[in-house]
This record gives structure tokens, sequence and C-alpha cells, in this order.
């Protein structure tokens, strides 16, 4: 269901352009009326991908291939230079899946970020905040989504909130490592780049607003095609994929604005999620699925903007862990383009602090656009206060109506 709710208009814009024919690891489903073809393989089992890649070569001819998925990117890189089709390195690939090394090569570089040391174990953890200073945060050194990233404000906390990081990061491939990083106070943004051939395009920026503290879960978005942001994050962002090396492909450049000037939280080496990229494309007519795939083929994208617009999406989150009862608009408003529920009535939700995090908590999503960023905003709230939203607490015998989280 999330693939479908997430992901889906990224295979559809492709395939308007391109033959897709595809590897996953389990047959195909909402996927089929856009493939030519495909084959059922893990694509983190480098042996597996690689034959079920030849396998399809034999059948079709190949031009490129792509993934906007994390955890197959370095396989994926592997694979492309196996066949000798245009790719970022995958020793790339790696620097940038693993928090640790992009961070060495900001320092290396002269690009702005934070302060991270490497631990692994709690003591390690706890030296490291003393040096640090708190509040620090503490992730996964290769994960993604935000899973295991946790705020720490004081010596005491970190214990528990160790105990969750390396829980985590006990699931990674790359690395099982935990970052003890300095906590970066200011306002959160990610920059969407497209790279070809060396040369860096910044295409839009996105202001975000995350909660359910002391997580960082995404509760919201917001892209407007004329954001003045723009000119500020633009070469601190080019500075950190020159860093790491990424020649190809697209980006997802996340930072915060600390006394209004930007430092690198981390590089994404592929199309953003939370439908970041079909914001982009409502703002501003730019087609990064496409982009994407244009790049893997090793043809030069066109980024000329063909809308100048807004667009903002909200998550939908309970206000406590519980049974989803109901849900559902109650009423269109101007400028909705969307709304989608990943959960059906009967589900149980379960919120980060309580061991879940957004697979377990999101209900799904709405979407709006207006002619700027305010303009959005406020038809998304509105579209917001328009949900019939029900969940019954676990001690609860009676439904209580949501309240949503702001």
């Amino acid at each position: 269901m999330e693939a479908e709710a997430y992901r889906a208009d990224c295979l559809q814009n492709v395939a308007a352009h391109y033959d897709v024919v595809l590897i996953t690891c389990s047959e195909p489903t909402w996927e089929r009326p856009h493939l030519l073809d495909w084959e059922v393989a893990d694509p983190t089992d480098q042996a597996a991908l690689t034959a079920a890649a030849l396998a399809l070569a034999e059948r079709h001819p190949v031009a490129g291939v792509m993934t906007w998925t994390e955890w197959y990117l370095v396989p994926v890189a592997r694979l492309a230079r196996r066949l000798g089709l245009p790719t970022t390195g995958p020793e790339v690939m790696q620097g940038c899946r693993n928090k640790a090394t992009s961070r060495a090569l900001f320092a290396r570089h002269g690009v702005p970020s934070a302060a991270s040391a490497r631990v692994r174990t709690v003591e390690e953890a706890a030296q490291a905040g003393a040096r640090i200073g708190y509040p620090v945060v503490l992730k996964p050194a290769a994960y993604a989504a935000s899973i295991g990233v946790i705020r720490v404000n004081a010596p005491g906390d970190l214990p528990s909130a160790y105990a969750i990081a390396a829980q985590t990061a006990g699931h990674g491939v790359e690395s099982t490592e935990v970052l003890v990083e300095e906590y970066l106070d200011g306002d959160e943004v990610s920059v969407e780049c497209a790279t070809f051939q060396g040369k860096t395009t910044v295409v839009a920026v996105t202001r975000k607003t995350v909660g359910l503290e002391p997580y960082f879960e995404e509760l919201a978005h917001t892209l407007d095609a004329a954001d003045p942001l723009l000119a500020t994050v633009t070469p601190v962002a080019e500075s950190a994929i020159t860093a790491l090396g990424i020649t190809d492909g697209i980006s997802h450049v996340e930072m915060r604005l600390v006394d209004g000037r930007p430092r690198l939280i981390e590089v994404n080496a592929r199309l953003a999620g939370d439908l970041i990229g079909h914001l982009v494309h409502l703002a501003t007519g730019i087609d990064l699925a496409r982009t994407a795939a244009d790049i893997a083929c090793g043809r030069a994208p066109d980024l000329t903007p063909t809308r100048h617009q807004a667009a903002a999406i909200r998550f939908i989150y309970p206000a406590y862990s519980g049974t989803l009862t109901a849900r559902r608009l109650t009423e269109r408003t101007q400028g909705l383009e969307r709304v989608r529920f990943q959960r059906q009535a009967g589900d149980r939700l379960v919120l980060p602090h309580e061991g879940g995090d957004l697979f377990t908590a999101r209900i799904g999503f709405l979407i709006a656009t207006g002619p700027n960023a305010s303009v959005a905003q406020a038809r998304a709230q509105e579209a917001y206060r328009n949900l019939d939203v029900q969940v019954t607490a676990a001690a609860q015998k009676e439904s209580a109506e949501e309240d949503f989280a702001a």
C-alpha cells in the first residue's frame, strides 16, 4: 500500500516515456499496467539482482537502470557499472548511504555540517554527548526515513535513546554504527537537485514541518516555485553533491537553516520520498522521475520550469496510539489535488514514543495547490479540517474523535 501511494506517480511518469522492465522482490500488482516485463529477485542480493538484470537484458535492450529505494542504491550502481551503463560510482553511493562517511567528506571539503561522532556502545555515546554538548541527536549511520533518529536533551535521557537508535542501526547493511551529532536548531528544508555528467541543477526547495518530539516525524511539506530560499541553499547543496562525488542522478539534500545559514543534515542520492517529486511537478512542471530516467540513460534532462505555483502536502497522524475506526473526507475544497488513506478501519496505529514509526502511525495524506505557498498551505489546512478521523485508544471501549497533530 505504501509503495503504491508514494511511488505510483514515479513509475507512471517514467513509463510514459520509456519501456520499463522491473526487478522486484515479489510479483508486481499495481505496477503491471506500467511494465513491459519483470523479474522477481531480491535487489539487495547482488548476485540475484545481476542474474535478473541479465535475464531481462536477453529479452530487451537495456538503456539505463535506476532506483528510488534507499536500500538499493549501492547494488543498483554496481549493476549499472556491470552493464556498462551511466551511473554514479557504487563507492560514492556507499558514502552517501553512510552518514559518518558523508560527514567526513563534508568536513574535508568545507561544507557546513554538524559535529558528529561514531559510537558502538552507550558509554561511547555518553562521552560523545558530553564532548559535543546537549542537546544531541542519535541516529543510525546507515538507515532512512528518520527511523531510529531521536533528540536527546540531557545526559539522563541518553541510555534509552541509544537503545532505540542502536536497535534500528542493527538492521543496517552498510553500517550498524550509531552517530551522536550536534543538534542543528533551525528550520528544516530539503533541496531537490539533478546532476548530469557532473553538473548539478537545483530544481526546488522544500520547506518541512517536523514534530512528534523527540523524534523527527515529517508532518508536512510546502514547495513554492518562487521560493526566495533557492538563492541561499543552492551553493551549499551543490557543494555537498560535489564533496560526495555524485556525478549523475537525482539528489534529495536535507539541511537546516541555523541563524539563516544552511548546514547539511544529509544527502540522499535518489528521488525524495513523501511525494516531494510530485510537489515539484505540481509547482514547477519539472518531472523528476522522468529526469532520473533520462540521466540513467545518458540523456541530458530538460529542467525548464513550465509552471510557477506552489503545492503543499499534509500527513495525517493520530493524536494517540490506538485502533483506527473511521476515516473520510467530509467535503472537498478549492485547490485540493488528492486525499489518500493508507490505513483501513480496524488497523492498529502506533506512534513513535510507543515504539512505532511512520509506517505504523501515518494514516494518509492530502495535497493542495495554490498560486503561492501561503495559499497552498491554507487550502491544505482547510481540507485537513474537513477530515473525519476517529481512533479508539487502547484503554477505551468507545471511539474518540481524532485531534490531529499540528
